[in-house]
């Protein structure tokens, strides 16, 4: 068998497959075209999934071909399932480098302004609350920097929905909410970006189980669920067309964009 990868803090399951599918292309004495028409794939895809790139991940549909030319029992379709439902503490150095590269970027928050658009001090008492980061102002400036993706010469459109509650749970204070208000309200009227709220008047809505994102990159669809000290990154067809219903449903839902606008300005109004 194929000798397997320890998940220590610096190992994954990605890199775990792509451990494995060299161990057996190479034990079977295949090319990367060769291992490209047993996967159904191409050979660019096996290369890009063996030095696990970015973007770049074994589906269930490769896994099983692997797994009956290879006679492996599942081994393959084991790894693919475990990749896509474990949950990964250090998921958000991950998503930020997708993030950085996404042409679109769909944001679901059901308690918090979504960090892309926190002020420092907003930030600030978010991060100092969980009490999870001993270094809290490097992890502020991290949060800052990430604004940096909407002032690209080419930026990524952003659509954010978010629910009512976390325009008037007061993070930091009037004044921090104030100041957190007021920049969200303008970034609501930028080019690229999207802003709609889910009134509480909605009563019970898909989204109210979880906040997650969504991003559109060059080679598809992907989907970050956030959880308690983790997350998990969502690359299968079908959960991903899942989460493309539930943001549909959760739109639904949602105030046009005037009236999120409007219902930001009687936020900020809340905390003079």
């Amino acid at each position: 068998m194929a000798p397997i990868a320890s998940l220590n803090a610096d190992a994954s399951f990605k890199h775990w497959i792509a451990s494995d599918l060299r161990f057996w292309r190479e034990r079977e004495g295949l090319s990367l075209a060769q291992m490209g028409q047993v996967m159904g794939a191409s050979r660019h895809t096996v290369s890009n999934i063996e030095h696990a790139r970015d973007g770049w991940n074994m589906n269930e549909d490769h896994a099983d071909r692997l797994d009956r030319h290879l006679n492996l029992n599942g081994h393959f379709a084991r790894l693919v399932r475990y990749a896509r439902t474990a949950h990964d503490p250090d998921w958000f150095a991950e998503y930020a480098k997708y993030e950085a590269k996404a042409l679109q970027i769909r944001l679901y928050r059901l308690s918090f302004i979504p960090g892309l658009f926190q002020t420092p001090e907003y930030a600030r008492a978010l991060i100092r609350g969980a009490r999870a980061i001993e270094d809290i102002e490097t992890a502020v400036q991290d949060r800052m920097n990430r604004r940096e993706v909407l002032a690209q010469k080419n930026p990524p459109l952003v659509w954010v929905i978010l629910d009512e509650s976390a325009l008037f749970r007061p993070i930091g204070g009037p004044d921090v909410m104030r100041e957190q208000l007021a920049l969200l309200r303008e970034a609501a009227i930028m080019r690229t970006v999207t802003i709609q709220i889910v009134p509480q008047s909605s009563g019970y809505y898909m989204g109210l189980d979880g906040s997650f994102n969504s991003l559109t990159m060059q080679a598809g669809d992907l989907v970050f669920v956030e959880a308690p000290n983790g997350g998990r990154l969502v690359q299968n067809a079908p959960e991903v067309r899942d989460f493309g219903t539930r943001w549909a449903r959760i739109c639904a839902s949602a105030l046009p964009w005037d009236a999120s606008r409007d219902l930001m300005t009687q936020a900020m109004e809340r905390f003079a």
